[in-house]
C-alpha cells in the first residue's frame, strides 16, 4: 500500500509538472477567448442597436423629407394652376373685347351702308318725283319699287 501510495504521489507530481501547467493554461486560454468572443458580442450588438437607430432616423429624415417634397410641388402645382388659369382668363378678356370691338365697328360700317343705301335710293325716289307729278297710288307704286330695286341691289 505504501508502494502505490507512492507510486500515486509520483504520478501525482509527474502529472501536476508536466500536464497540469498545460491544461490550467489551456482551460485559462479557452476562458479569455470566451470573455473576449463575449465582450465582442456585446460591443456587436451595441453597434447593431445604435446603426438600427441611426437608420430609424435616416428613414424618419428622409420621410419627413419626402413629405416636404411632396408639399412643395403641391404647393408649386397650385401657382402654376392659378397662373395659368389668370393667364387664360385675361387671354379670354383680351379675345372678348377685340370681339366687342369688332363687333362695333362692323356694326358701324353696316349703319353706314344702309344709311347710303338709303339716301341713294331717297335720291333716286326724288328724281323719279321730279321727273313727273305723282299721285298717292303713283306715289306709293315709286317707292314700293325704288325699295325693291334697293332690296335687290343689296342682296347682289
Amino acid at each position: 500500500m505504501l508502494t502505490q501510495l507512492v507510486s500515486f504521489l509520483i504520478l501525482f507530481f509527474l502529472l501536476y509538472k508536466l500536464a497540469y501547467g498545460p491544461i490550467v493554461g489551456m482551460l485559462d486560454s479557452r476562458s479569455q477567448k470566451i470573455k473576449e468572443s463575449l465582450e465582442a458580442a456585446e460591443t456587436a450588438r451595441l453597434e447593431a442597436a445604435s446603426s438600427a437607430e441611426k437608420v430609424e432616423a435616416e428613414i424618419a429624415s428622409a420621410h419627413q423629407d419626402g413629405q416636404k417634397i411632396v408639399a412643395e410641388a403641391r404647393d408649386a402645382a397650385s401657382k402654376f394652376r392659378e397662373q395659368e388659369q389668370g393667364r387664360a382668363r385675361e387671354e379670354v378678356e383680351t379675345m372678348l373685347e377685340r370681339a366687342r370691338t369688332e363687333i362695333a365697328r362692323e356694326k358701324v360700317a353696316a349703319i353706314e351702308e344702309v344709311r347710303k343705301e338709303f339716301a341713294g335710293l331717297a335720291v333716286t325716289a326724288a328724281e323719279r318725283i321730279v321727273e313727273g307729278t305723282l299721285d298717292a297710288k303713283a306715289h306709293s307704286t315709286l317707292i314700293d319699287r325704288v325699295l325693291e330695286e334697293g332690296l335687290s341691289a343689296r342682296k347682289n
